[in-house]
């Protein structure tokens, strides 16, 4: 457990086409440890406007289900935050959606204590070269489109999650794909919170917890193949 004062500011980062579960796993996680710590959260996006899981009209997905939440803030007027979460989507994959996302992020960054990535959000960074030189992981099915956004990125192929607390530079939790936004968060809060902390959490939301951060069948199920990290 990390002695320090736990973090009180959090934020996400939401944009069109956003995964729903690597932003409201990490978030009903956070949400049950709020009841008994002071917490603040601001839902960032480009504008106030409700930001929809349905990617904008693309190649890759024609459906039109999906979910949509209301951020709090825009990247303009957005609140100082100490812990940052950004998911990943389909929507990673529009440079127009990405633009804004990856402004606010270059101007915050520097400044944050804690960064957590979901899935692709490890490619947002990997693409603006924030983690060239530093161990991530990602989404496995995505493994081949997202690797060579970061070819300085110390990619670790079987992970649920990866642990980066480099000197002199925010520490980056990222975790493997979708659900795994899930255990990197519980791995995040026994780090900052306590172990007792983070049973407690997990037993109120009936969650069987990873604790292995090695523990990863999908790099087999989608052949991330190679010497092991």
């Amino acid at each position: 457990m990390n002695t320090a004062l736990p973090p009180t500011k959090y934020g996400v980062v939401v944009f069109p086409g956003f995964q729903a579960l690597d932003v409201f796993g990490p978030l009903s996680t956070l949400n049950v440890l709020s009841r008994d710590h002071s917490m603040e959260l601001a839902v960032i996006a480009e504008s106030l406007t409700p930001v929809s899981t349905n990617p904008e009209p693309n190649t890759f997905v024609s459906s039109s289900f999906g979910q949509e939440i209301l951020p709090t803030h825009t990247f303009t007027n957005a609140p100082e935050v100490e812990v940052l979460i950004i998911p990943g989507g389909f929507g990673t994959r529009s440079k127009v959606s990405m633009a804004p996302v990856e402004s606010y992020i270059q101007s915050v960054f520097f400044n944050l204590k804690y960064v957590i990535t979901v899935c692709t959000g490890s490619a947002i960074l990997a693409g603006m070269s924030l983690l060239d030189n530093r161990r991530a992981t990602t989404n496995k099915c995505t493994w081949s489109l997202v690797t060579p956004l970061g070819p300085k990125v110390e990619w670790v192929r079987k992970a649920r999650w990866v642990v980066d607390d480099t000197p002199g530079v925010p520490p980056v939790w990222s975790s493997s794909g979708v659900s795994a936004g899930i255990d990197v968060t519980f791995a995040f809060i026994q780090m900052l919170y306590g172990a007792g902390t983070a049973e407690s959490v997990a037993n109120v939301m009936e969650y069987e917890r990873h604790l292995d951060d090695k523990w990863d069948p999908f790099a087999d199920v989608w052949g991330v193949t190679g010497d092991l990290d």
